[in-house]
């Protein structure tokens, strides 16, 4: 497994492993703590694991957490999705860069995004399974959803959006957000 640097978003990395195909299908690490150790990540905290089932077109996101934010680590475990990262920290020096990436089971690569960075997704194939660890126990009352939709970030969508949750469909736009943030 190695780690590359995402480069239009500070902090954050894609976990690649290597897996090993055979007759009976394939095997691979997914997470290896002494990786993640050495781009500077502490492997012991992450504290919660989910798993997330969409259909072809589904949209999860754009999400966040208020507060101090949530790191994530995220793997499409089975199928394909098109994955989005948002960077949002005032501080950073990519500060509202955007990066996509299509996640699949077939590679198993884990993409770690930093806590102030928004995040979502949308299912490419007729089932995806997206697994994540996160780094602190969750908190609804310190959740936030970006329009994934919004002009501002105009973010390729590849298919047409089929279902997504209510929270989602009425997510604020990105200035709303940013100007709640300044309060």
């Amino acid at each position: 497994m190695k780690a590359i640097e995402v480069p239009a978003i500070t902090g954050a990395y894609q976990f690649e492993p290597t897996p090993y195909a055979d007759e009976r299908g394939f095997f691979c690490r997914t997470f290896d703590a002494d990786v993640v150790r050495s781009v500077g990540l502490d492997p012991d905290a992450f504290v919660q694991s989910s798993v997330s089932r969409s259909v072809q077109g589904v949209l999860r996101g754009l999400h966040l957490r208020s507060g101090a934010g949530e790191a994530k680590l995220v793997r499409c475990s089975y199928g394909r999705i098109f994955d989005v990262v948002v960077d949002l920290r005032r501080d950073s020096p990519t500060y509202l860069n955007r990066a996509f990436f299509e996640l699949s089971g077939e590679t198993q690569v884990t993409l770690y995004i930093p806590a102030g960075c928004a995040h979502g997704f949308q299912a490419l194939t007729g089932t995806a399974d997206v697994s994540y660890r996160i780094d602190r126990p969750h908190d609804p009352t310190e959740d936030v959803t970006i329009a994934f939709d919004d002009p501002e970030l105009a973010i390729p969508w590849p298919l047409p959006v089929t279902s997504m949750s209510a929270r989602d469909r009425e997510a604020p736009s990105l200035a709303e957000v940013l100007q709640h943030q300044k309060s």
